[in-house]
């Protein structure tokens, strides 16, 4: 990924929740249960900054643990955004950004919890943890 922030903009599958942002790290996959049952495999996401978001009245916060939560679109149920509590950015799902993102996936995390029905091949660096 090339070093430069880029602005992300995107929404869920209905467009009722549109998003901007500015990019604050470099994306990566999460292998947790958490996500991959939220959304329906591993979650690639970008951490990000100075969020704006329009449609906020289709926007529903589900408190996944004690220390964070996740947000969907009500309408269409698209996983959107993932907060742990105290931190300032936001991680954005990869898969509502629209396309150019101009970004590259950096890596795993939590691959020690990853499912059993696949294997990550791809060379990219992993983290059994976050």
């Amino acid at each position: 990924m090339s070093s430069d922030k880029v602005d992300i903009s995107g929404s869920c599958l209905c467009g009722g929740v549109r998003f901007e942002a500015r990019q604050h790290d470099a994306p990566e996959m999460c292998h947790c249960s958490q996500c991959r049952k939220w959304a329906g495999h591993a979650w690639a996401a970008v951490g990000s900054k100075k969020l704006t978001i329009k449609g906020r009245k289709h926007l529903r916060w589900y408190r996944s643990s004690d220390d964070a939560e996740r947000a969907f679109c009500a309408v269409c149920g698209s996983s959107l955004f993932w907060r742990q509590d105290g931190e300032k950015h936001i991680a954005i799902s990869m898969g509502s950004i629209d396309p150019p993102t101009g970004m590259t996936l950096s890596g795993h995390i939590f691959t020690a919890d990853k499912g059993d029905y696949y294997e990550i091949g791809d060379g990219l660096p992993q983290k059994k943890k976050g």
